[in-house]
């Protein structure tokens, strides 16, 4: 007993009640201010308000993203178009307040069936999404060659779901 000290008793009850309300503070503070980002869908379709100028017909469009917190990677790819190709050019972006907003470069010619230019053409694109909760979430793309601002709606896809059979014996 004749090591016990009273001073380095008192301190360390002190630091230990520090920490404890530190880590009270700290934890209520989490609990009622921070929220995880809400998840979004993984496959969009895509639907033009209007045609391409130079295009008779539009492809089906299809917005594959994938989403890692905030921060997001996309595709966009015709409907039959194979997810595993080459031509793939990345799309990257924010998920900022229910707003989505992607930037990259893309192959022009996806846009139109029968394209009046047959060689593919590398544009950079921005497209921006709002109102990320509803069935039919406007937006709207930019391609750096054409004037205008395309506008468009955006269909959430659901995965198929595998169906198993039933084993007959």
């Amino acid at each position: 007993m004749n090591n016990f000290n009273f001073k380095s008793l008192a301190i360390s009850g002190v630091a230990i009640t520090s920490v404890l309300i530190l880590f009270k503070t700290v934890t209520a503070y989490g609990e009622n201010h921070l929220r995880a980002t809400s998840l979004i869908h993984n496959r969009y379709h895509l639907t033009l308000a209007k045609n391409l100028p130079n295009c008779e017909k539009v492809n089906s469009l299809v917005l594959n993203i994938q989403q890692s917190g905030i921060y997001l990677n996309a595709s966009l790819l015709t409907v039959n178009a194979n997810t595993d190709t080459k031509t793939q050019l990345p799309l990257t972006g924010i998920l900022k307040n229910q707003q989505l907003e992607l930037s990259g470069k893309i192959d022009s010619s996806i846009f139109c069936q029968t394209p009046s230019v047959q060689n593919s053409q590398i544009q950079p694109i921005t497209i921006q999404m709002s109102q990320l909760n509803n069935d039919n979430i406007p937006g709207q793309l930019k391609i750096n060659n054409i004037p205008t601002t395309l506008e468009f709606t955006a269909l959430p896809q659901t995965e198929p779901k595998a169906t198993t059979k039933s084993e007959s014996h």
